[in-house]
């Protein structure tokens, strides 16, 4: 288990490529490339667990070319879970859910690289994005 805030006690219970393509035919050389991002968040209140689903999409002339889509589910400790639930809702701190994205996005970084290892879109990286910048306050579920 990781401990965040010295309160927060959390494992990694599961990841799962959602999404991915390899449009090559949309695909050419010289022209300007463009990367999507999208972030999703959701909590399984049953099983105590809270997901960031993480986006990634390169493209030219708004046409895809290379997709991926992958989640992160990170398992919360039951007694934990509680200082989530604010009135029915599940809210999970800024920092936390910041912390919870960066694992996510590094994830998909890595399962990128790998279905793309000896193909010409291997050179096609998800650069290094600061989270704190897509993710701006508390979320609530």
């Amino acid at each position: 288990m990781e401990k965040i805030n010295e309160n927060i006690r959390f494992s990694l219970a599961k990841i799962s490529t959602d999404q991915f393509a390899i449009i090559s035919n949309s695909f050419k050389i010289g022209d300007v490339v463009n990367l999507k991002t999208g972030l999703q968040f959701g909590a399984d209140k049953e099983n105590k667990i809270i997901s960031v689903k993480a986006s990634f999409q390169f493209e030219q002339q708004a046409i895809p070319f290379l997709i991926i889509e992958a989640s992160c589910f990170f398992k919360i400790e039951p007694t934990d879970w509680n200082t989530f639930v604010v009135e029915g809702e599940i809210v999970v701190p800024k920092e936390i859910i910041t912390h919870f994205t960066v694992l996510t996005v590094g994830t998909v970084r890595g399962i990128l690289h790998a279905k793309t290892e000896g193909t010409n879109f291997n050179g096609f990286l998800i650069p290094t994005v600061n989270v704190t910048k897509l993710v701006t306050s508390d979320v609530r579920m």
